[in-house]
């Protein structure tokens, strides 16, 4: 019997774009035992050409037919069918807090199995409270601190309205940023975890809480079956490893946990002062925790492909679980029979895809209650029960026919998406467990650092709704060149990044900005004076033209799109002031057409010292023999002191810094507003000082090219051994005669380098090769990033002589399979 349920009627006159998301079901009652209704459901995504939908085969008519079956009586067939039309949702502006109630997690990258637990543990009420309560100070910090990370995860997701981010926990964890993009073992994240936080809740008042709600104990066993002897060993458990291969049900995986085994034969036991018996050995149970968390081996090593695999096979698990069933088999004798052991399901972590990676979420009723949600990372969706259970069970589906008037044969396929862990509640102990929970719960200072945090983010979210608003004006002056030249840059004047920042309104008038400037600095208005900075072709930025009247007449955002038309990213200005005799902020002179604003740096190659120490004035026609008094006073030199002049163009990508000969006029030079020149006094060939770099463009060279090095022990690749300062230009040979020098080797070919992977933060798997690079930049370039790291080690032989060795592999195979490694000639 082919069915078809659903079909669109006049198709063919619906609007472009329309479709509509449907699931329906179609039973055919059984009239005689309810319990054999026949029934199926899929989904569609209908529109104009994909208008119907239906199943190929419901049943055959033989029995249908059949008057025995109870399909057809009283020649009447019951025929129910149910269509649900759901919203597709739009991610984009889906808001999880506002349709749920509840927000998500972020995924730092492959860390949505520890999300999907976290969830599981934070809605667990009792648990929560437990870790609010844990004692934490407001001195402590949240990434070296786990209860403190726990506390501000769990905070931010019972009051946050958006998603809420992990690296805090993590960091506590002590984990990098590489180990954030691993996936770990859930399970084994669970135990530390919670080992972590039974440690630190030890001599508190929620000592003993861990072991409270997820400590169950189970006795193994070994009775002799002709003897009077049995051996009985208490262990406790966390959380319960349970067979899927094999297993039907989580019943069947209990049966065979407690499955018992016939020790006899050359597998005789042998027991004490009796010597070798037959015997039975088991487990059994003598109590079950409060939250009783499943592990389903989901996953297994396959002895014959020598590889893990993972089991699809269909595992059912059902929401209310009774391990006191047949008499409470799966206890011990001497167990307490007073404690009902049934339990509601109360969370179902799935894994979707394969052994070596895949996907994880979790599905979790919050109360308790009919409502499920899917916590998927930062998303969360309400979810019905046959989502949350039947559909992770694993197993086979049927693929929905593409022509459902075809009767050809349904196509299944495994499903990938299955549950690898459940998390039960015991009824008796639900009204303890799920607690309520609120801000009496959490302490003061958490409280009060928190809300403050949520208040500095909400300022930040305000302050970037309103960024169109706003710009930002960058102010540098003479104080701060003074402050970062041969300090913190050497090239250019100014890193703009470390001067004073105002966030003023585009509509507010520039002129209004200088009353701002004037209370910042105690500058007065009439003395001020703005440049613009303007990004020239080689890419430095250089103070260009000063803003004329009917410029500052303007607002402050008419202002910035001058700025961007003079190629300028944000709106950055020079302040120029002048000082009078009295050291007192004057109005600036004038400036004519003629006259050129230069920036001034001393050079000292004995103190290899560079640094700022003013600007000046000159006439375009004028020449630099006419101001040499001037810059010796600058410079604290005799006013007769021979200096020599550069002019320094640019940095990137190589250095370029020429001489200015003295005789030729400013305009000859080329040289313009903002330009830089430095100057020093002449080097002296054979002089009693011998410097290093005896010029400026020697000394900007060494500045440009050097680099520090972290050197660390390829043995101990996370502890720093020793700082060397070397230059990018390094040659391979003089690296490793730096290294071997700094570390008392006669023989520098016997040190082997190896470089530093940026993602990994880790050694690269394959040293670097005698010679194999030519600079020390080659050694620390990791594609397109450069790293400050090497690895060294120390040979026994020359690393020339090792690279024409052959490498023989010699391995020898036991029981744990080690594999031992030598070389030959």
């Amino acid at each position: 019997m082919c069915l078809s349920l659903v079909d669109l009627n006049d198709s063919g006159n619906l609007p472009y774009g329309w479709s509509r998301y449907a699931q329906f079901s179609l039973a055919i009652v059984n009239q005689i035992h309810q319990k054999y209704t026949a029934r199926k459901d899929t989904q569609h995504q209908f529109n104009a050409r994909e208008s119907d939908w239906g199943f190929t085969s419901f049943m055959p008519l033989s029995e249908l037919y059949d008057p025995s079956r109870g399909y057809l009586v009283n020649d009447t067939v019951v025929v129910e069918a149910e269509v649900a039309v759901r919203k597709m949702i739009d991610y984009w502006t889906y808001d999880s807090k506002k349709e749920t109630g509840y927000v998500g997690l972020k995924n730092q990258g492959a860390t949505c199995y520890m999300n999907s637990l976290l969830q599981t543990l934070y809605h667990i009420p009792y648990f929560r409270k437990a870790v609010y309560h844990m004692p934490t100070t407001e001195n402590d910090m949240p990434s070296g601190s786990i209860p403190l990370a726990l506390q501000s995860l769990f905070y931010k997701l019972q009051y946050s309205d958006n998603s809420v981010a992990t690296k805090e926990l993590t960091k506590s964890f002590g984990w990098d940023t590489y180990d954030s993009f691993m996936q770990h073992d859930v399970q084994e994240l669970n135990r530390v975890l919670c080992e972590k936080l039974e440690d630190k809740m030890k001599g508190t008042v929620v000592e003993g809480t861990i072991e409270q709600l997820f400590e169950g104990h189970h006795i193994n066993y070994i009775e002799c079956i002709n003897v009077d002897y049995k051996s009985n060993r208490k262990e406790s458990f966390y959380d319960l490893q349970l067979d899927v291969k094999g297993c039907r049900d989580v019943y069947a995986s209990f049966d065979k946990y407690v499955e018992v085994e016939r020790l006899e034969g050359d597998n005789k036991y042998q027991a004490e002062q009796h010597g070798l018996q037959d015997a039975r050995k088991g487990v059994l149970f003598l109590d079950f925790p409060p939250v009783l968390q499943l592990q389903l081996k989901r996953f297994e090593y396959d002895y014959m492909r020598d590889t893990m695999v993972k089991i699809n096979d269909r595992y059912e698990f059902p929401l209310q679980l009774d391990l006191d069933k047949d008499d409470g088999k799966y206890l011990t004798p001497d167990a307490d029979r007073s404690i009902r052991n049934l339990y509601t399901l109360h969370s179902v972590l799935v894994h979707s895809g394969g052994v070596h990676g895949g996907h994880y979420y979790a599905f979790i009723r919050p109360t308790l209650s009919d409502q499920w949600y899917k916590f998927d990372d930062e998303r969360v969706t309400k979810e019905d029960t046959k989502k949350a259970l039947e559909e992770q069970y694993g197993g086979e589906e049927e693929l929905p026919q593409v022509n459902p008037g075809f009767n050809n044969t349904p196509f299944k396929f495994t499903k990938y998406s299955n549950a690898y862990m459940l998390v039960y509640i015991r009824e008796s102990d639900k009204e303890k467990i799920m607690c309520n929970v609120d801000e009496k719960d959490i302490a003061e200072h958490l409280r009060i650092r928190l809300k403050k945090e949520q208040e500095e983010k909400e300022h930040k979210k305000k302050e970037k709704a309103e960024a169109h608003l706003y710009t930002i004006i960058k102010v540098a002056r003479d104080e701060d060149l003074k402050e970062q030249i041969g300090k913190n840059i050497y090239f250019d004047l100014v890193d703009h990044e470390k001067v004073r920042n105002f966030r003023i309104q585009k509509q507010l008038p520039f002129n209004s900005f200088k009353e701002e400037v004037a209370k910042e600095y105690g500058i007065p208005v009439q003395s001020q004076r703005f440049w613009l900075w303007a990004k020239r072709q080689n890419h430095t930025y250089r103070p260009n033209r000063p803003l004329a009247p009917h410029e500052e007449a303007q607002s402050v955002g008419q202002l910035r799109e001058v700025s961007n038309k003079a190629h300028n990213a944000e709106l950055k200005l020079f302040l120029e002031v002048e000082l009078g005799l009295d050291l007192r902020p004057i109005r600036p002179p004038e400036k004519s057409k003629e006259d050129i604003l230069l920036f001034f740096k001393l050079y000292n190659p004995e103190k290899e010292e560079l640094r700022f120490v003013g600007r000046l004035f000159v006439k375009a026609l004028g020449k630099p023999s006419d101001i040499l008094t001037k810059l010796n006073e600058m410079a604290g030199f005799s006013p007769n002191e021979e200096i020599e002049l550069y002019e320094e163009i640019k940095f990137e990508p190589n250095v370029m810094c020429e001489h200015i000969d003295k005789k030729l006029s400013f305009r000859s030079s080329q040289l313009e507003d903002g330009d830089i020149i430095s100057f020093q006094k002449p080097s002296i060939p054979g002089g009693d000082t011998q410097v290093r770099y005896k010029d400026v463009p020697s000394f900007l060279e060494y500045v440009h090219n050097r680099q520090v090095v972290h050197f660390r022990c390829l043995e101990k690749p996370k502890e720093e051994e020793f700082c060397l300062e070397l230059s990018k230009l390094h040659t391979y040979d003089d690296v490793v005669e730096r290294v071997a020098r700094q570390l008392g080797l006669d023989d520098p070919s016997k040190v082997r380098l190896t470089s530093h992977n940026c993602y990994s933060q880790q050694p690269k798997p394959q040293p670097i090769r005698y010679r194999g690079v030519e600079h020390l930049l080659d050694m620390l370039v990791h594609y397109n990033q450069t790293s400050d790291i090497l690895y060294y080690e120390v040979l026994d032989i020359p690393l020339p002589e090792l690279q024409c060795l052959k490498t023989l592999k010699v391995a020898f195979h036991h029981a744990t399979k080690d594999e031992h490694q030598a070389f030959e000639e």
